[in-house]
């Protein structure tokens, strides 16, 4: 028995990662037919997204600002439309890289030391760093420094997007994310680049970038990287469904980057890989998500 039957798919979006957007959209939209709703896409364009009024419940394909930055869960929550994942106080604190450290080191949650700089002269951690803008999404405007002499553009892109930099202290090793759905906790992704990270290009472009699902790991680290993304969730008062990225060090200490509250839902995308490892078919976790809309 569905909550809801006639549901509205919001995608595109204004962010950098709009293209990405519309084909997280398009394939849930997709799903969602397949499960049995009667489906509305909408391409949002502005901050005013017009819906008809026969839909019930709205899910969220927004990708970066006014997808996860908590803007589209505002206007939402002012109109009463029930709508997919974290309200927006909680988007809002996962989408600020600099708000998610804070609240994650105050439950001793390990994250990789950094700081917030508007100066490239300020720096104070050695190389390699890893440079990003503390609020984009899909590796945009990040970038991964080994030598002084690509500290400056790289600081210089960075700061372009939000006017400072989150610094972090590279770890080097093992690349893992881990999806939760409502109360349950997927496989754990490891992530095998045939590049140095995780790129832009790596995600979505290249085509070379191979998963393991669920990741070669031991009992016990498997059970601790995802009791990790599990507190993460809770720290960040998320709700629904995310995914949550880890670097694993050569010592097997895990290390939280982010927690994405809309996770991509691509033909490459991780959280969908997750759940169909832990039998939860695409059309299966998109009316799972559907259903949750609050």
């Amino acid at each position: 028995m569905r909550t809801y039957k006639k549901v509205a798919v919001l995608k595109g979006g204004i962010s950098s990662e709009r293209e990405v957007s519309l084909r997280s959209g398009a394939a849930i939209a997709l799903g969602l037919q397949e499960a049995g709703y009667d489906v509305l896409e909408v391409d949002v364009q502005d901050r005013t997204p017009s819906l008809p009024s026969e839909v019930e419940a709205v899910f969220i394909a927004l990708h970066g600002t006014f997808g996860e930055d908590g803007g589209i869960q505002q206007f939402l929550e002012n109109q009463k439309i029930p709508f997919t994942g974290s309200n927006a106080t909680s988007c809002r604190v996962a989408f600020d890289k600099v708000l998610t450290r804070n609240a994650l080191s105050k439950n001793n949650i390990p994250v990789p030391a950094g700081e917030l700089l508007s100066d490239s002269a300020a720096r104070t951690l050695p190389l390699p760093v890893v440079v990003k803008p503390p609020c984009e999404g899909s590796s945009v405007g990040c970038h991964l420094v080994f030598e002084e002499g690509e500290w400056l553009e790289a600081f210089a892109d960075a700061k372009h997007y939000s006017g400072a930099a989150l610094v972090e202290t590279y770890i080097p090793g093992r690349e893992l994310t881990v999806g939760i759905l409502d109360d349950q906790v997927l496989p754990v992704v490891e992530i095998c680049t045939a590049t140095t990270w995780y790129d832009f290009d790596a995600k979505y472009v290249t085509g070379e970038t191979q998963y393991r699902v669920p990741a070669p790991l031991s009992e016990e680290l498997t059970q601790q990287v995802q009791e990790m993304a599990q507190n993460t969730f809770v720290a960040l008062g998320a709700s629904g469904f995310a995914r949550v990225d880890f670097r694993l060090s050569p010592e097997n200490k895990p290390y939280v980057l982010e927690l994405n509250s809309i996770p991509g839902f691509t033909a490459t995308s991780l959280l969908p890989k997750a759940a169909a490892a832990a039998g939860i078919s695409f059309p299966d976790l998109c009316a799972q998500i559907m259903e949750s809309a609050r």
